[in-house]
């Protein structure tokens, strides 16, 4: 099993190192004036960047890896589709074989059945009659006989001689055995080439077989990276949602700050024009009074609208 080390270092990808990430405290956010928040923020905007942009090359990755995992899954249903292929051949060929083999068994019995019916298959062949013959003429003869012995030596001559006729008027007659011996020998041939056939057709099968397992292992390993690599995009991904979370809450403490010191502003504003309205107020008093008033006190009196 492929492991995130092993995957980060084959696909030359950056290795996230959680000690460059940017934390953010509940006291930093309350309590960090608004200066250290706004540090706070660049860094946490740079990290999430730097997060999505590792997400993103790892997504990217997986992607690759994910769509070279179909490529080999196709690859292996390619040979699947192969092997079934020449299998059914293989098959089809067997049954051929098989019909023709039965089919020359056939025919062989009906060669050994016509063998008996000619009886070419007992008895002495005809070369061996002749040889027989032969010896007992060159014995009639040389040798000098009483009439019985010459008798009895000429019976087995002419014995023999009609078995040899006989014998060879058979073998004249033998066309429709060679014939049936010739057709089931063709038969046998044929079988045998459907035989051959079998055997290649299966051997090429196999080889479909043993490369379809091949492409589903490799698929299963690249599978297996992409797994992995997906893991590496989710860790990159959610830190990177973290720091984004992280910097909104920071902008959104921010603009908190900023509307605080906006109402401080106004605060200060009214109650810096009721001051200067109270002192309008009095510097009137002092002018229906009859006092002389300055060019100072004018001013006043003007910004105030009480003059």
């Amino acid at each position: 099993m492929v492991t995130k080390d092993e995957v980060i270092e084959q696909y030359d990808i950056e290795a996230m190192d959680e000690a460059d990430n940017v934390d953010l405290s509940e006291d930093d956010l309350e309590n960090g004036s608004k200066g250290q928040l706004i540090k706070r923020a660049g860094q946490l905007r740079d990290r999430r960047n730097e997060l999505n942009q590792m997400a993103s090359e790892r997504a990217s990755k997986r992607d690759d890896l994910n769509a070279k995992t179909r490529e080999k899954v196709d690859e292996a249903q390619e040979h699947r589709e192969k092997r079934d292929e020449l299998n059914e051949q293989v098959q089809e060929h067997k049954d051929k074989r098989n019909e023709l083999n039965a089919e020359a068994n056939e025919l062989f019995d009906e060669v050994e059945e016509l063998k008996q019916d000619m009886e070419l298959g007992s008895g002495k062949s005809i070369e061996e009659l002749e040889s027989e013959i032969e010896d007992l003429e060159f014995r009639q003869q040389t040798e000098v006989l009483d009439a019985e012995d010459e008798r009895e030596l000429i019976e087995k001559i002419d014995e023999k001689r009609e078995n040899l006729a006989e014998k060879k008027e058979k073998v004249d007659d033998t066309s429709e055995l060679d014939d049936l011996v010739e057709e089931a020998e063709e038969v046998r041939s044929e079988a045998s080439q459907h035989h051959q056939k079998v055997t290649e057709l299966a051997d090429k099968a196999q080889e479909h077989h043993n490369q379809m397992i091949e492409a589903y292992r490799e698929a299963d390993d690249i599978r297996d990276e992409a797994d992995e690599m997906h893991e590496l995009f989710v860790e990159a991904q959610e830190a990177a949602d973290q720091h984004h979370e992280d910097f909104v809450r920071v902008q959104k403490r921010l603009r908190e700050l900023d509307k605080e010191e906006e109402r401080e502003r106004k605060d200060e504003r009214a109650e810096k024009r009721e001051e200067e309205k109270e002192e309008a107020e009095e510097i009137y008093q002092k002018f229906k009074e009859g006092e002389t008033l300055d060019t100072e006190d004018l001013m006043k009196l003007q910004k105030t609208g009480l003059l």
